[in-house]
């Protein structure tokens, strides 16, 4: 038989499932998958509950139900100052990760050149590879996860189509500066590219204020900004996605959007707009909520020895693992905690481009978005197989 496609045939098993697969192994406490252990907000889920009751289970409109559109609109307004009209600069996918294919296919074509920013999330890559285009990774530099100013201007070129910017930022969870935003909204406007900002961590920041790029002068334009409900809500099973974009991409992101996947769950639409519209202290709460949760964690860890990095938004933090790894790789080292201490992690160096330079091997990512108890009960069995 003639063989399925090469690229996909040639993916290895994720690191990611093998930790998953470790940790179902030895019972252990997930750390590495990064979704909440709890139910997201009571009302919500009552609303999509009901809207299954009201007749209207047909498909949705291609990009989405006007009241979703809407509020997605009315959240750029409220939270950033941004105009975005509904009916045409809006389109709700399954998912933030459908909306990282669709704006990708929407203005990528095979032999462009993508710039992206290590450690990244692991599908990027993937997506690139498949459109056909060339990524061109910058590398953040720990401890303090800095943005190399020659490394990302050597990155751009006559080539360049876009770039994909994730910020907060998962795994590092950092999030991008102002200045460091005003350089790179100054080389995509040199180069005359557009940016995927990926920023499905929106409102999972801590004392520090997410900007999104699109705000900067030039950008309206140029960028297609995603957000997740998964993420806002802690309903991560709903994926429900929603891009805002101006008119002209929007246009073209529908299309792509159209042949992946058409429409996505009238309910869930529903239940997503009645969440966006709660007032600021639900959001207010939910950034606390998770601060505290990261506090408990990177307390613990250095309480045990480990250093751990910024993380100033996200569900992630990041520690070095050097004082206990005893000369394992980080992939090693985390096998073992998952094996002796019953506690799942992921190696940081998964999240970097398996073709480039050698990767970090003395970082691991913890995810702290689980219950306080959770974590405590985790750092007790870390404590206990470190001793």
């Amino acid at each position: 038989m003639k063989t399925p496609n090469r690229y996909l045939s040639s993916l290895p098993t994720t690191v990611f499932t093998v930790m998953s697969q470790l940790a179902v192994k030895h019972d252990a406490i997930n750390l590495g998958q990064g979704f909440p252990d709890t139910e997201g907000p009571a009302d919500i889920i009552a609303v999509a509950a009901e809207a299954l009751k009201d007749n209207r289970n047909q498909y949705a409109p291609l990009t989405g139900l006007p009241e979703l559109r809407d509020a997605v609109a009315a959240s750029n307004q409220r939270f950033y100052g941004l105009e975005i009209d509904p009916a045409t600069e809006v389109v709700v996918t399954s998912g933030a990760t459908e909306a990282l294919a669709a704006c990708l296919m929407a203005v990528v074509e095979a032999g462009d050149e993508v710039v992206l920013i290590e450690p990244l999330y692991d599908t990027y890559l993937p997506m690139l590879k498949l459109i056909g285009a060339v990524p061109k990774c910058v590398r953040l530099q720990p401890p303090h996860w800095q943005l190399p100013e020659e490394e990302l201007r050597a990155a751009f070129g006559p080539k360049t189509k876009a770039m994909i910017l994730n910020s907060p930022m998962n795994p590092a969870g950092k999030v991008f500066s102002r200045a460091e935003l005003d350089l790179i909204a100054g080389l995509v406007r040199e180069y005359d590219a557009y940016v995927v900002c990926d920023e499905v961590y929106e409102h999972l920041t801590f004392h520090v204020k997410h900007i999104p790029l699109m705000m900067l002068p030039g950008m309206r334009e140029r960028c297609m900004r995603i957000g997740s409900a998964g993420k806002s809500f802690s309903l991560t099973g709903w994926k429900v996605g929603y891009v805002t974009a101006p008119a002209a991409l929007a246009s073209v992101i529908t299309k792509a959007h159209q042949v992946m996947v058409f429409a996505t769950a009238p309910n869930l639409q529903r239940a997503v707009a009645h969440g966006l519209n709660k007032d600021d202290s639900y959001y207010q709460g939910l950034s606390d909520d998770l601060e505290l949760r990261r506090d408990l964690l990177r307390e613990g860890l250095h309480g045990l020895g480990f250093e751990t990095l910024p993380a100033d938004g996200s569900y992630f933090i990041v520690a070095d693992i050097t004082r206990h790894a005893q000369g394992r790789t980080d992939v090693e080292f985390a096998k073992w905690l998952v094996e002796h201490a019953g506690v799942a992690t992921i190696p940081v160096s998964a999240f970097y481009d398996p073709d480039g330079p050698a990767a970090p091997q003395n970082l691991i990512r913890f995810a702290f978005c689980k219950k306080p108890e959770i974590l405590k009960e985790a750092l007790r069995r870390l404590e206990k197989a470190l001793s």
